[in-house]
């Protein structure tokens, strides 16, 4: 990797070293899937550019580090959640959480990411100075509570879209008179044993149906309790293209191969299943007869959405299926009336006793790890402006962040994200700016919601989000084959203001001035 260098006082505002907090180029937040990303393709395109990753937990990894319930693994395959520059060695699609920590780990590790990251460090505030053509970013460590300040010229958040610290925990009627244990699987206690009892998973969606499966091996029985039913499709754990692929070939030429292959079949996937929604049905429908003989569809795996109205749930090599048939779990579909000492009692009367209740009821949204920005001490909340391209905020000076897909692989739109910014301070390094921000001046642009997708933890917080536009550069497509032709193709200059550089004296005279 390049040697990273000091910012010279020539092209920026002056750095007083000696009085000033520490300054970078770059400061990029979180050292999850999207932060590795973003400095690879930042130390490969603009080597020149200092920059740290600050991360607030005490690991690499982000959502690979966080979670560690049973069975914790991607329902996306690896050749498109994995780098496109680090092309995955296993020979297993579908990974487990462990595999794919051990694969960020290694990444950073071979690209000296890692040298670069400050770990217990909780951005807290953030805060543009027109004055300086800076970002002030305090720091907050979670287990101490010390306070330090970063300064930056360019501010990239890369800590996802949910909230790490808390799951989405609806409160449940009786909950206190369960004798049992009750767990969120994003917080799963290390010292939780589950052998030889009663587990009732209450949810339906990608956790649950990897909880479930997980857990029977241990368990006496797994009981998947959901309020409705979810799609749910079985897929090879391991690319059978893949597989024959490595038998004449490097993986470094079978990787890019089986890619593309899985792009363009996620994409017609989608596509095709909300044009032909009841061709859609039948199909799925057809697939679960094969895997369920003889069980109740109707009730149990008939959603009353259409597919793709919400993601589809993947079980790799259909483990949920096989512990369904061997009796060693099983699924229930009712309304919770309220928790009893020895489970759950439903609507309908039923009760489900329980020694251990897992919580699997999903996520909550939180924008830019719930920190507002803010410009000349003004706060910028994401929901009143637009999104510039996905990426960045309008009215927000040099100011990026990542969203990846909600239809597919989240890691091939972090890709095209860090591909822009990265072109955007290129274009500003060769042409002596200092700062871009995007700004609207076309009247005529009509905002709207920036997702038209209706899983939960979207609902919840859709008012939270961004607004995209009805034109570009201020939309976004979900859909990689067509955006990576527009984005790798797209103007960095549309929709783009630029300042030159100026001295912090000037800058405050103009103030004064003003």
């Amino acid at each position: 990797m390049a040697q990273q260098t000091t910012p010279d006082p020539e092209h920026g505002p002056e750095h007083d070293a000696e009085h000033d907090p520490e300054h970078v180029d770059v400061l990029i937040v979180g050292a999850g899937i999207s932060g590795i990303g973003a400095a690879y393709h930042l130390s490969s395109r603009c080597p020149e550019r200092s920059y740290l990753i600050v991360e607030a937990r005490a690991a690499i990894g982000g959502t690979w580090d966080l979670f560690r319930y049973p069975g914790v693994r991607s329902d996306s395959d690896m050749h498109t959640l994995g780098y496109g520059f680090a092309p995955w060695l296993s020979d297993v699609s579908i990974a487990d959480g462990p595999a794919i920590l051990d694969y960020l780990t290694e990444t950073a590790r071979r690209y000296g990411i890692d040298q670069r990251i400050r770990f217990h460090r909780r951005v807290v505030a953030t805060d543009w100075s027109s004055a300086d053509q800076r970002w002030t970013v305090e720091l907050a460590d979670p287990v101490t509570g010390d306070r330090s300040t970063i300064t930056c010229g360019f501010l990239w958040h890369c800590s996802g879209y949910y909230d790490a610290e808390r799951g989405y925990a609806p409160e449940f009627p009786g909950a206190e008179r369960v004798t049992g244990r009750i767990v969120h699987p994003q917080h799963w206690p290390e010292d939780l044993d589950y052998t030889g009892k009663r587990v009732v998973v209450i949810g339906s969606g990608a956790t649950a149906i990897t909880l479930v499966p997980a857990m029977t091996d241990e368990a006496a029985h797994v009981t998947m309790l959901q309020r409705s039913p979810t799609y749910i499709v079985s897929l090879p754990k391991r690319d059978p293209l893949d597989t024959k692929l490595r038998k004449v070939l490097p993986v470094r030429l079978t990787y890019p191969i089986v890619r593309w292959k899985n792009v363009l079949l996620q994409m017609a996937n989608y596509q095709l299943m909300q044009a032909f929604p009841r061709q859609a049905r039948a199909l799925i429908r057809r697939m679960t007869e094969r895997e369920l003989p003889g069980f109740d569809l109707d009730t149990h795996f008939t959603p009353r959405y259409d597919p793709w109205d919400e993601r589809l749930c993947v079980v790799p090599d259909g483990d949920l299926f096989r512990a369904l048939r061997a009796g060693t779990a099983s699924v229930v579909t009712g309304q919770i009336e309220s928790f009893t000492e020895r489970g759950i009692r439903l609507t309908s009367g039923e009760e489900l006793e329980a020694d251990v209740v897992v919580t699997a009821t999903g996520l909550n949204l939180r924008m830019l790890g719930g920190v507002v920005p803010s410009v000349d001490g003004t706060p910028i909340l994401p929901r009143d402006v637009m999104t510039y391209r996905g990426l960045m905020l309008e009215g927000v000076p040099n100011f990026a962040y990542t969203f990846g897909y909600v239809n597919s692989s989240w890691t091939l739109r972090a890709d095209l994200v860090a591909d822009f910014v990265t072109r955007l301070l290129a274009h500003m390094r060769d042409h002596g700016y200092a700062v871009a921000v995007p700004v609207n001046t076309d009247p005529t642009v009509v905002r709207r919601p920036l997702l038209d997708f209706t899983p939960g933890y979207i609902r919840r917080s859709l008012d939270q989000l961004p607004k995209q536009g009805s034109r570009s550069p201020w939309t976004v497509r979900m859909n990689y084959p067509l955006e990576r032709l527009q984005m790798k193709r797209a103007r960095v200059t549309v929709g783009m203001r630029f300042e030159r550089p100026r001295t912090r004296v000037a800058a405050r005279a103009q103030e004064a001035s003003a």
